[in-house]
């Protein structure tokens, strides 16, 4: 279930979106799958035409820094993030270099539960034209974008 909050709206990344989501998958096969760059666009919906352009190193890790292709609302953009924590198989982190957002801040987390999997993500974020803008624009993509994501993971790990 998503949950947006407002934080602190004087600090640099005023908003933040939680989720969780139950996976019946063992922790080191979820994470693996998160683990592959090129699996981010299976999880971002289509409409968005993301793709991955480069990966910095041979396999993500701490400092790995990734450059994508995607469309914000029918415009063309680059983003570029960087893994700035990477805990195999329970958490990693990713923040925006460059893209559309004036900060995000995106936490992976991951519990084992056995044959389950809880996945946690907690993304701080920050975006030009402030609360106005998130409220009526922002946080709708970004709502619909982790509908989809939510609906592509349970897909994904159903077998």
């Amino acid at each position: 279930m998503l949950n947006f909050a407002d934080k602190n709206l004087t600090a640099p990344t005023p908003f933040r979106l939680q989720e969780q989501q139950w996976v019946d998958q063992p922790i080191e096969r979820v994470f693996a799958f998160f683990a592959e760059p090129g699996n981010l666009q299976k999880i971002t919906p289509p409409w968005m035409s993301f793709r991955l352009v480069s990966c910095s190193t041979p396999a993500i890790e701490e400092g790995t820094i990734l450059e994508y292709a995607l469309r914000v609302r029918g415009l063309p953009m680059k983003w570029v993030s960087q893994i700035t924590v990477w805990e195999p198989p329970f958490r990693f982190v990713d923040e925006q270099l460059h893209g559309p957002y004036r900060r995000w801040h995106h936490e992976h987390t991951f519990e084992d539960h056995g044959a389950r999997t809880l996945i946690g993500d907690q993304v701080d974020y920050a975006v030009p034209g402030g609360r106005l803008v998130e409220k009526f624009l922002v946080r709708r993509d970004i709502a619909k974008i982790f509908r989809y994501r939510t609906e592509t993971l349970a897909a994904q790990f159903s077998n």
